[in-house]
């Protein structure tokens, strides 16, 4: 057998104790995607002693202190960025160095995305019998993200309400078919990535009317209709009370096209990213959900909708027991 003498124990310990490791998260070792205006807050836990130098770079390249802020402890570094923008792209490297001998590397893929804008060029090339076919050209901006289709809808001038015809559509051209003899019909095309379906359509320049064989059509002047509006609350925040320790919700509903942004705040200062609220909205109604209120919770809460169209809000006065 071998005897290792004390020294030897010692240095092989020491050693041990010197070497980095970085222990990258799971969920950063495949492409990680965020949304233009996220919070990214990413935690980094590493090891080894003595205290190791910490060094990021995006590209190979130091990383920007006014966009990316770094916090370095002996056992972690934390990257934080306040609101991810597209340019926030890239690969980032991590480095952990201890006596400028030992050291461990780690990096992860960010691509930050937003909706797409609308397709372009959007036409009818033929119309026969109870079908139309149209054609249009893939969006100008593509949101920094691969699309995943189209949705193509139709609307029907004496309900003007539009349906979807397809959805996760592949292709740049398509037959609309079952339509109405004698019926006008306008459609519209929104493109969609991974961050969901553009803000605005690509939409028919002219109606179209389907018309019966050997029957000549004379079309009347046809007013196209703006379906764009400003926000509108059409059910308000009702004032009320709450238990102190009992979760309570404020609910409103609001309408507008494009569909409005919405902000909550509290006594004429925005909510932000806090746990203790809880904000859902779907379908144009709007919750806002208090975890376990206390007395600090009472004041006034607002909830305000804005599109470029316009904006409006309502007040709502939260009194707790």
């Amino acid at each position: 057998s071998i005897i290792q003498t004390d020294s030897e124990i010692l240095a092989g310990s020491i050693f041990l104790h010197f070497f980095p490791k970085i222990r990258l998260p799971r969920y950063l070792r495949e492409l990680y995607l965020r949304t233009v205006g996220d919070t990214i807050n990413l935690l980094i836990p590493f090891w080894g002693k003595p205290k190791p130098q910490v060094t990021w770079t995006k590209e190979s390249q130091p990383l920007d202190p006014k966009q990316v802020v770094v916090r370095n402890t002996e056992k972690d570094s934390v990257f934080f960025i306040r609101a991810a923008q597209r340019k926030d792209s890239g690969r980032y490297q991590i480095s952990v160095k201890i006596l400028d001998e030992f050291e461990d590397l780690a990096t992860f893929d960010l691509l930050v995305i937003e909706k797409p804008g609308p397709p372009k060029n959007l036409k009818v090339i033929d119309t026969w019998g109870f079908n139309v076919a149209l054609e249009w050209n893939p969006p100008q901006d593509k949101g920094n993200a691969d699309l995943k289709g189209y949705t193509v809808q139709k609307a029907d001038m004496k309900t003007q309400q539009w349906f979807t015809v397809l959805e996760h559509y592949n292709h740049t051209s398509c037959t609309v078919s079952d339509l109405i003899i004698g019926n006008s019909y306008s459609f519209r095309v929104f493109s969609e990535n991974p961050c969901g379906l553009s803000e605005m359509p690509a939409v028919t320049k002219n109606v179209t009317h389907i018309t019966k064989l050997g029957i000549v059509y004379k079309p009347e002047k046809f007013h196209s209709r703006d379906f764009c509006e400003p926000p509108k609350f059409t059910q308000p925040l009702i004032d009320r009370t709450t238990t102190q320790g009992y979760a309570t919700q404020l609910v409103c509903c609001v309408r507008g096209f494009p569909k409005p942004k919405v902000i909550w705040m509290k006594n004429q200062r925005e909510i932000q990213e806090d746990p203790k609220y809880l904000v859902h909205m779907d379908q144009g109604i709007c919750c806002l959900e208090i975890r376990k209120p206390s007395p600090f919770d009472g004041g006034i809460y607002t909830c305000k909708a804005v599109n470029p169209f316009g904006e409006a809000s309502v007040d709502y006065v939260l009194l707790p027991n």
